[in-house]
């Protein structure tokens, strides 16, 4: 029935709407106003932006948005589109950046730049409006040519994510919809209501009118007044430990305490003070140079529409205020001379925050541990692949406990390495890699052989002793311990160790840290070129490496080299032999009593028991954003969760039909108390990468060590794949997941339970997930991006 009545919208709008006719070249040939045009105001806020957000920005709202057109606000409405690509490996030259707000300042400059109207910007008449208009012409094409209702979309849709890109513009919107009749908008996804369509007609016709951005609350005024105070004040000290905090912070989303759970803030350099509008210096690294004039740290309201896959969240209050100044500014130290923004010493934190005690900044880092994590993983590029590329699809991060002597921790071994530890970013744009490396990679090695010397000083521990240097949260912190998600082609963050024990784990200290926030995020430039792109690929494998190593140094030395060697295989090896590293710390034994003979299951109990306090506040994190929301489950929710549970056994290849990530929606009698639950396929590899591979040249030949990862919460920002389930039928539904053994197989479990994107009541279910996230975590839900759903 549902189909029948989307076919029988599609074919109403063929007889209010006209086809386009074949008279003429010119845009908008026979096109003719439709006749439900409302004489009364379409209101955007309440009308248009719902529609907008769960209907366009799913894939349209961040840097990878198709043909750069980002629907997420009414300045990327009225920016466009451009067929340019920020994503482009091969890119010679780096390219002008184009961030909105930051590197145009209006709609004539975007044009100079290449960019192309999608909305009328000619004499405005409701005619025109649409005739003009490149997003209704493909809005109405969708309409008038709608997709298949049922199996799979046909091949001529492109839906891979580095598919050649199609950006229409008025002049050639006709051609296209002739090419690719099926190509309207939503792309390959089911068509909109026949509501929604004319909501949106009407709004265009009658000018397309977004309202100003909203002002800060009455609420929060106040707070921005207090650290927009703080953060300018004029000592020596404070502003460096504003440099600090601002290029920690840069790509926040900031929320104050006790605010609407939905307004944020960027924090920005400003030409202007408080007190007057903020105008952004709008430099490309936040340690770029930001001119002679002065500047002040400001707080600026984010305006677009939230999106999981850049909602970094973090939190100002008057307790974070104080923990500032009780890390930062109560530390008796002098600033007798600011740090200079040239690159050698900018882009290098160790050299630039010198003055700041190490301790001070490594608990900085700590304390919101999966905010700095999670800034490598989404970051300010909405895509991980430069990270992800590098890591293995589970594992788990821990870090040495502060308070204990981790020799390179200390400020002055710090000190003294500082020349080494500068990352590869400011020369990076440089295509001459052998020449970048050769000082680089001697600079690591250099590192790595220091700290080997230090580890032949530090003895022998008792394994229940050495546990003592692993950080477990002071008791209460949830970010001691925390379990990074890769999703072929994104990833994820979650509190705790989540999942069946990981092939490897990280432990991080103060210098591996820093160096991963200023590698990835703050010096991470999306507009780079190859050369940048290639030595940060290589730089974040070393970084990977280091964090793996100090996780088998609690391991027997002779259990060491085996573990390793199984981890670097493959291309992990030629990466080994490209840049041979020091390995004499492996022969060195630090930690004894372990019983048995599988020490590194020994050494994750030991270390679940170390953290257990911290894991016990992530789990209930993960779940609803708060450390107070577990409840207990009744008989019928155990029922699903026992089903549940079989499916996180399943391993191997049985698993291979399995999308990365996908979403289950378990109905209830009560609706009100449906479950939701995410299957992550954690894919096995010999080796994660190099950087002269791409994903499908990884070794696969672990495929029978795969595995599932269940949780009871959506994780992820790109979910590959719906599936709901009564649960009446949860038991049949984890039968067939268990018996599945190839894509026949998983084909039949799908028709069965699966919900593909010619599936009429897919809007239905993406948009309980939406809600459902967005009731779970008010705060740091955002909207799922569906760019990546799979055609199964």
């Amino acid at each position: 029935m549902v189909s029948i009545a989307l076919l029988s919208g599609a074919l109403i709008h063929k007889v209010l709407e006209p086809p386009l006719t074949e008279e003429g070249k010119q845009a908008g040939a026979g096109l003719e106003l439709p006749p439900f045009i409302p004489d009364d105001p379409v209101l955007f806020e309440q009308q248009v932006r719902p529609i907008l957000e769960r209907r366009c920005v799913v894939c349209h709202g961040c840097y990878d948005a198709p043909c750069q057109l980002k629907l997420s606000s009414g300045e990327g409405l009225r920016r466009g589109a451009s067929g340019e690509l920020i994503y482009d490996p091969q890119r010679i030259a780096a390219m002008q950046p184009t961030r909105l707000f930051v590197d145009a300042g209006s709609t004539a400059e975007w044009r100079s730049r290449g960019f192309h109207p999608v909305l009328n910007e000619g004499q405005q008449t409701p005619e025109d409006n649409l005739k003009n208009s490149v997003l209704y012409r493909l809005l109405r094409q969708k309409q008038q040519h709608p997709q298949p209702h049922t199996d799979l979309l046909p091949d001529s849709f492109t839906l891979e994510l580095g598919r050649k890109q199609s950006c229409p513009t008025l002049e050639t919107v006709d051609d296209f919809t002739q090419e690719h009749p099926l190509w309207g908008m939503p792309y390959a996804m089911p068509n909109l209501s026949e509501q929604e369509y004319r909501t949106l007609v009407s709004w265009l016709a009658q000018g397309s009118s977004v309202p100003a951005p909203p002002a800060p609350s009455a609420m929060v005024l106040p707070q921005i007044k207090q650290w927009e105070h703080f953060l300018n004040q004029p000592s020596n000290k404070q502003q460096l430990v504003s440099r600090y905090l601002y290029e920690h912070l840069f790509h926040a989303h900031i929320h104050f305490a006790d605010a609407p759970a939905r307004e944020f803030y960027r924090l920005v350099r400003s030409i202007t003070p408080p007190g007057e509008a903020v105008d952004e210096i709008p430099t490309l690294r936040p340690y770029d140079d930001p001119g002679a004039a002065p500047f002040y740290y400001r707080l600026l309201r984010y305006q677009p529409s939230v999106v999981v896959k850049n909602h970094i969240v973090y939190e100002f209050s008057d307790k974070r205020m104080e923990r500032y100044r009780t890390l930062f500014l109560t530390p008796e130290y002098e600033v007798r001379e600011l740090p200079s923004y040239e690159p050698e010493i900018a882009a290098n934190p160790f050299k630039a925050f010198a003055d700041i005690p190490a301790t001070s900044r490594y608990r900085f880092l700590l304390d919101d541990a999966y905010f700095f994590i999670e800034g490598f993983i989404k970051g300010p590029v909405c895509r991980g692949q430069i990270a992800l590329d590098v890591i293995e699809d589970q594992f788990w991060v821990l870090f040495f406990d502060p308070d204990q002597p981790v020799f390179t921790n200390t400020a002055q071994f710090i000190g003294k390495m500082a020349d080494d530890l500068q990352l590869p970013v400011e020369s990076s744009n440089n295509l001459d890699l052998l020449s970048i490396w050769t000082d680089y990679w001697q600079g690591q090695r250099r590192y790595m052989l220091e700290k080997q010397a230090w580890f032949k000083k530090m003895g022998t521990h008792d394994i229940s002793h050495a546990m003592g240097y692993i950080w477990d949260g002071d008791g209460k912190n949830p970010n001691a311990a925390l379990t990074v998600f890769r999703h072929f082609d994104s990833g994820s963050v979650a509190y705790g160790l989540v999942g069946s024990n990981p092939e490897t784990a990280w432990v991080i200290d103060y210098p591996l840290f820093e160096r991963i926030h200023y590698l990835l995020v703050a010096g991470f430039n999306v507009y780079g070129n190859m050369g940048h792109r290639v030595s940060t690929r290589i730089y974040m494998d070393f970084l990977r490496m280091e964090g793996e190593d100090y996780f088998l140094a609690f391991l027997p030395a002779n259990k060491r080299k085996e573990i390793r060697d199984a981890w670097y295989v493959g291309q992990r090896s030629a990466v080994e032999k490209l840049f041979s590293t020091p390995q004499d710390w492996l022969n060195i034994e630090s930690v004894r009593g372990y019983q048995t003979d599988d020490p590194q299951s020994e050494l994750y109990q030991q270390i679940k028991e170390r953290v257990a306090n911290a894991v016990k506040q992530a789990q209930a994190i993960n779940r609803c954003g708060d450390t107070g929301c577990n409840g207990r489950p009744d008989s019928t929710e155990m029922r699903v969760e026992r089903a549940m549970d079989e499916i996180a056994q399943l391993q191997g290849a049985n698993l291979h039909a399995f999308p990365d990530v996908a979403f289950v929606r378990v109905r209830m009698d009560n609706p009100e108390q449906d479950l939701a639950y995410t299957l992550i396929r954690n894919k096995a590899y010999k080796n994660v990468t190099s950087f002269l591979a791409d994903e499908h040249e990884r070794d696969r030949s672990d495929i029978e060590q795969d595995t599932m990862t269940v949780v009871k919460w959506l994780e992820g920002s790109y979910p590959n794949f719906f599936f709901s389930v009564a649960q009446s039928d949860i038991e049949d539904f984890t039968r067939r997941c268990a018996t599945i053994r190839n894509h026949n197989d998983y084909e039949k479990f799908v028709d069965q339970y699966g919900v593909r994107r010619t599936n009429p009541a897919f809007w239905e279910l993406a948009d309980w997930f939406q809600d459902r996230l967005a009731r779970d975590d008010p705060v740091s839900s955002g909207l799922f991006d569906l760019s990546r759903y799979q055609n199964r």
